[in-house]
């Protein structure tokens, strides 16, 4: 793992992260493999770009695509699992039971004679979340199934395509709508693309699809049929390419499918189509997950946090919805019936994250109307007001020592530490707050009002009395106290 730069070493402090692990704290295998795996770009406008990323803090991420219809994980039921983990129902949970799977993928193939979300705008989705806090977008434009959510010239399985009845709405190219929308709101644009395709006949040759032991990877052996993989590959960078010169400017390359790389045997060469885009958008930053490298620029954890600062760029995906009742699993596509996360829940999981320097990447997975959930939406508003109170102490910060105590998180941005102290559900404002910190204190701010408030501190222990005037309310969430360090 190469060094960092020094200014993003100085900001994220990598130096008492200790390689990824802080008090005590363990990386799982799939994380501590991530890490180890990562390179710092030597581009200085990428490691300039990794900063700007890291100061992001929360981005929205949306599924949406031809399975939102049926309410069911987003394309994996398409996978015969058997095959792969050993168990289908991690994908299958939604389907009856009685389903076959062929049936199933039969009907499936079906799916965009019918998806017609006649009730999507885009410019109410980027309001909504420029008023929720978010910074950025990571849109799917195309799932493993291969529906294209743009208008794209290199299929017909897509948005715009000649049996889809969504073709001649005026919103109907997504992408193209969603990048105008939220950009013209001041939010970037992070462009999620999966290199496996399984509705491709260069992918999944005709007939596969109704095998009844699908699997993730291509239906044919690549060094067999190089030919084929060839013209695969040229079809997934066409693709790339439209994306990359259609549609404005992009902030991120974000590419799912680590199935699809050279340490598994199927290079698609993405570093290639990387290199030709940032001809045109240099400051371009690459995802290629899972694959290690010169362009994994940050590492995704999935449905995880670490228990640990680390020490590399990175953003976590989670789900706003949560696992189903009865269930082990929970979707990233639009669930009928779903509870999701509670502004609470969904706040203090922000806050463990941007605690360990990562960014959240936040899944809400839209109706199939083409509305956001209207549940899901309660849940975001209050996070919005929340962070209008409090996001200075959160967007554009790294991590500070003692990084998480107890019910406080701690960042920093230039001379200012923030310390964020944890309410439980209808938990009251208590008269002070008591608190470890590093450094001497020489002012502390009571973010939530913005009055400066007395304190007194005991070595590496700080007192903060909170106004009178707040003193038994409901906490709402989380409160924050803007710390200025002595010289």
């Amino acid at each position: 793992m190469t060094k960092p730069i020094d200014r993003y070493n100085a900001q994220a402090d990598a130096a008492a992260m200790n390689a990824g692990v802080h008090a005590g704290g363990t990386l799982s295998e799939n994380i501590r493999r991530m890490v180890d795996d990562f390179e710092w770009p030597d581009d200085p406008l990428l490691r300039e770009r990794l900063d700007w990323f890291m100061d992001q803090k929360l981005g929205l991420m949306i599924h949406w695509g031809l399975y939102s219809q049926w309410g069911l994980k987003e394309s994996w039921p398409l996978v015969d699992n058997s095959t792969w983990r050993g168990d289908a129902n991690w994908t299958r949970w939604q389907l009856p039971k009685t389903k076959d799977g062929r049936e199933f993928k039969e009907e499936y193939a079906n799916l965009h004679r019918t998806f017609n979300p006649v009730r999507f705008d885009p410019d109410e989705w980027a309001d909504f979340a420029q008023a929720a806090g978010f910074t950025y977008l990571l849109f799917t434009t195309k799932h493993h199934d291969g529906f294209c959510m743009w208008d794209t010239k290199t299929t017909d399985y897509r948005i715009t395509g000649p049996e889809v009845p969504f073709r001649n709405h005026r919103h109907a190219d997504v992408v193209g709508k969603l990048y105008e929308a939220f950009r013209a709101r001041g939010m970037a644009i992070s462009v999620y693309f999966s290199k496996p395709d399984w509705m491709s006949p260069l992918y999944w040759e005709p007939g596969y699809l109704l095998n009844q032991q699908t699997r993730n990877q291509p239906s044919y052996d690549i060094h067999a049929k190089p030919e084929l993989w060839e013209k695969f590959k040229a079809y997934m960078h066409e693709q790339i390419r439209e994306l990359a010169t259609r549609y404005g400017r992009i902030d991120c390359l974000w590419f799912d499918g680590g199935v699809i790389s050279k340490r598994n045997g199927y290079d698609a060469e993405v570093g290639r189509i990387v290199d030709e885009v940032r001809q045109l958008q240099p400051w371009i930053l690459s995802a290629d997950r899972r694959a290690g490298g010169p362009y994994e620029n940050f590492i995704t954890p999935e449905l995880e946090i670490p228990e640990t600062v680390l020490p590399v760029p990175w953003e976590t995906c989670l789900c706003l919805g949560k696992k189903m009742e009865g269930e082990a699993h929970v979707s990233f596509g639009y669930t009928y019936d779903q509870d999701y996360y509670s502004p609470s829940e969904t706040l203090h999981i922000l806050l463990e994250i941007v605690a360990r320097g990562g960014n959240l990447a936040l899944n809400v997975a839209p109706q199939p109307d083409g509305r956001l959930p209207g549940r899901a939406m309660k849940t975001l508003r209050t996070l919005g007001r929340w962070l209008k109170l409090f996001g200075h102490g959160v967007y554009g910060t790294r991590p500070c020592e003692p990084y998480f105590v107890d019910s406080f998180r701690y960042l920093k941005k230039g001379g200012k530490v923030f310390v964020f102290r944890l309410y439980e559900d209808s938990e009251k404002v208590p008269a002070q707050v008591v608190f470890p910190v590093r450094g001497t204190v020489a002012a502390a701010t009571y973010m939530r009002t913005g009055q400066d408030v007395a304190f007194a501190q005991t070595g590496e222990s700080v007192t903060v009395q909170l106004p009178l005037g707040m003193v038994d309310a409901i906490g709402f969430m989380a409160d924050g106290f803007e710390l200025t360090l002595a010289e």
